[in-house]
């Protein structure tokens, strides 16, 4: 692998990178809705001479994957980038701003496109000296959560006769050109839960007569955290969070219903599996200590935690230190935002490793899911050498195993 290479042919497509991450930033998708998006993905791989080209996910006419084929003998390995749009108005001042209102790639998801058409760019320069294949997916809908884009990919059989997968994730709080790496946990999973509290409404100068739905929901608040600290074991990490409370809508009168959303997050999948039966008995307990009925909806979004290989991972500290330096690494601490890239590593060892954006005058520091969120655009060129000589150290990890 010539890293110097392909760090200079990513340095040449810089200008290049800018122009089409700011382009996809004007004009974002939200999720299951990428069309677009797509279409400019496939034609700019056929453009690069790619033969294999697949559109369309799960029957929806979005997302792409395209097949970079080198030694046929070698092993396949597969790089992911996400494609949609998060349902926020952009309130940021730049000339490329959102011409959509209510849609805003406002996660950095456009720089993981760019990043890598210019990956399959620098590949198919060198597709003659590939000791294996490369398969590029262009996933849809890692925003959407319920509907999760990697689980249509997989679903469609993305990852057959794929040895290992990459990721990566652009990162507002982490200074331009750092890169974190982790083996092991690095990001939770993630379920979100309804309750609805049934008792009787009334008047608020009689609650005698009622059975106070609201009083039950704020009793389930407080004793939902003796989940976390009185269930769980302390040296495990869960997050219960309460979103959004909801009972009633009238000074004096006491509700029939209250509603209450949230969601929790863990890094072991064995207690993730334990937790739910947990809630349950708890909202129910609490529906009878206040004599109301329960309705409980308790959903996985994301019911695995990324979970990095570990060798994989080594692999990467390895090519990432010859590319940014060892001054430029930093060991990532384990963050409680959740990725769908971690329905891939259920199937194959994976690594999802951060690349920071954040640069103060550059107005890239604001954190994800903002209508203010930007990049840096100058990290563009890391980011596709990173992921091209990841690919191309993989492909000889997995070449000599098999």
């Amino acid at each position: 692998m010539d890293v110097e290479k392909i760090k200079n042919k990513a340095m040449s497509l810089a200008g290049e990178m800018t122009r089409l991450r700011r382009y996809l930033h004007e004009n974002p998708e939200l999720s299951w809705q990428e069309v677009e998006t797509s279409r400019l993905i496939a034609s700019k791989l056929r453009e690069l001479g790619f033969a294999d080209v697949r559109t369309g996910v799960g029957g929806q006419p979005v997302g792409v994957v395209a097949d970079l084929a080198g030694d046929a003998t070698g092993p396949c390995v597969a790089l992911r980038a996400d494609i949609d749009a998060l349902a926020i108005t952009e309130e940021s001042d730049v000339p490329y701003r959102s011409c959509k209102p209510g849609a805003m790639h406002a996660c950095g998801h456009d720089g993981h496109t760019t990043m890598l058409l210019a990956v399959a760019e620098i590949l198919s320069e060198m597709r003659e000296q590939l000791p294996g294949q490369v398969r590029f997916i262009f996933q849809p809908a890692e925003e959407h959560g319920y509907r999760s884009g990697a689980q249509g990919m997989i679903d469609d059989g993305v990852l057959e006769g794929v040895s290992a997968i990459a990721g990566m994730h652009l990162w507002s709080d982490l200074p331009s050109g750092k890169v974190q790496w982790r083996a092991g946990p690095l990001m939770a999973s993630s379920d979100a839960w309804k309750i609805i509290f049934k008792g009787k409404g009334g008047h608020g100068a009689m609650p005698h007569l009622a059975i106070d739905s609201t009083v039950a929901a704020a009793g389930f608040i407080f004793a939902l955290q003796t989940l976390v600290s009185r269930e769980i074991d302390p040296l495990e990490t869960v997050v219960a969070s309460v979103g959004k409370l909801e009972s009633g809508h009238v000074v004096n009168v006491i509700p029939e219903s209250a509603e209450i959303v949230g969601n929790i997050r863990t890094f072991n999948r064995a207690v993730r599996d334990s937790v739910e039966e947990r809630f349950r008995r708890i909202a129910e307990g609490v529906g009878a200590t206040y004599r109301c009925d329960v309705e409980i909806h308790y959903d996985g979004i994301y019911p695995w935690p990324v979970i990095n290989d570990v060798d994989l991972t080594h692999l990467f500290r390895d090519t990432a230190a010859r590319l940014v330096g060892e001054e430029n690494l930093q060991e990532a601490p384990p963050r409680m935002t959740s990725e769908d890239f971690s329905f891939y590593q259920t199937k194959v060892p994976g690594c999802f490793f951060f690349l920071g954006s954040g640069n103060e005058e550059k107005k890239s520091t604001i954190p994800h899911h903002s209508p203010h969120f930007n990049i840096d655009d100058d990290v563009l060129p890391a980011g596709a050498a990173l992921m091209a000589s990841f690919a191309c150290a993989m492909l000889e990890r997995y070449g000599r195993r098999t």
